[in-house]
């Protein structure tokens, strides 16, 4: 087991985090466990990119002087996997809100769908989602949103590098997707809806990978607890 030094001089966890969480809800459990093992009243936790609540995956965790690195780890490129839903939307772009609208999807076909990922590759402008924690004149889009109030958001260059279809299921169509800093999945799912002119959703959302870590080598937040009273 490691000693409170080893936190407080900095560690690098990699956390699965789980369905559900938000990613500051795994922050304050795990700095919780660490104050209350050390019997101590503070110590720096903090994360590198924000998961939402309804994507799992991979979560850059670091403690005491790793802290000042976060940025630096939420600069690198990262990798996810995940799942299209054709002929649907909904107002966060996921499934966080209930369909709003539905598309035709007669013709759409595999062809046209791997062809149409073609346009996503590069660098782009893309519109964050209105229900997302971005802030503007010091509130959170997603505050707007939740009040139905209507708010101006500005287009944001990004980089997709990699954007590939692994499967398709009727209207379900499976992807993996390498990007860079502040590209958002669901606004893809979204755009790609548009761009098949039908519509699309964000149904499931896994992060594998962030710069050269993998969700392969990170462990869940029970078993790092479980480790600290072991």
């Amino acid at each position: 087991m490691k000693a409170l030094e080893d936190y407080k001089n900095g560690q690098l966890l990699l956390i699965d985090k789980p369905l559900g969480w938000t990613s500051f809800q795994v922050v304050n459990k795990l700095r919780w466990h660490l104050r209350k093992t050390f019997n101590v009243k503070k110590i720096k936790v903090g994360h590198a990119g924000t998961l939402d609540p309804l994507a799992t995956g991979l979560l850059i965790i670091c403690t005491g002087k790793m802290t000042k690195q976060i940025e630096q780890y939420q600069a690198q490129k990262k990798v996810y996997s995940g799942s299209f839903t054709l002929g649907s939307t909904t107002p966060s772009f996921d499934l966080e809100t209930e369909i709003n609208q539905q598309f035709p999807t007669a013709h759409i076909t595999e062809e046209l769908i791997q062809k149409t990922t073609k346009n996503f590759i590069g660098e782009t402008e893309q519109y964050p989602p209105v229900y997302s924690a971005l802030k503007k004149d010091g509130k959170r889009l997603y505050e707007f949103a939740r009040a139905g109030k209507d708010v101006a958001i500005e287009a944001r260059k990004i980089t997709i590098d990699v954007f590939d279809i692994t499967a398709m299921r009727g209207l379900e169509v499976d992807f993996e997707v390498e990007c860079n800093k502040g590209t958002y999945i669901r606004s893809l799912a979204h755009d790609f809806g548009k761009a098949l002119n039908s519509g699309a959703h964000l149904s499931a959302l896994r992060r594998t990978k962030i710069g050269k870590f993998s969700v392969e080598d990170a462990i869940g937040v029970e078993d790092f607890i479980g480790a600290l009273k072991a």
